[in-house]
């Protein structure tokens, strides 16, 4: 079991930042990526950036690149967003989640057996 923690979200003006964080617990040794997804009210929830525990390969979707960037700290079993150059369609509740092993590709989220609970972002204009 993997239990994931968010944290970092808020309310932001357009244009500002945030660094959200996704502590990770239980058997993390045995994962293979952690990704963040985000879901807006009334919309599906969408993929924003996944990294791979071992050798740090990211993807990222299109929305968010060159503006959002996710890292890790082995050490501390941390995944991290830095999302900058916020904009107001940015506002939606941020998962992390966690694949203990190989399951499709890392922007599906049906490949991810964890979830944590979310965290609140909210991009004023």
């Amino acid at each position: 079991q993997a239990q994931l923690v968010e944290s970092g979200g808020g309310l932001v003006q357009a244009g500002g930042s945030l660094r959200l964080s996704c502590a990770a617990s239980g058997r993390t040794f045995s994962a293979d990526a952690v990704g963040w997804f985000r879901q807006a009210p009334g919309k599906e929830r969408e993929f924003v950036a996944a990294i791979t525990w071992s050798a740090g390969s990211t993807d990222y979707a299109d929305s968010v690149k060159g503006r959002f960037t996710i890292s890790r700290d082995n050490a501390k079993n941390t995944v991290y967003l830095q999302m900058n150059s916020l904009k107001p369609e940015d506002t939606a509740v941020y998962f992390c989640a966690l694949r203990p092993y190989y399951s499709g590709p890392r922007y599906f989220a049906g490949s991810y057996k964890y979830w944590g609970q979310g965290t609140q972002v909210t991009v004023s204009s």
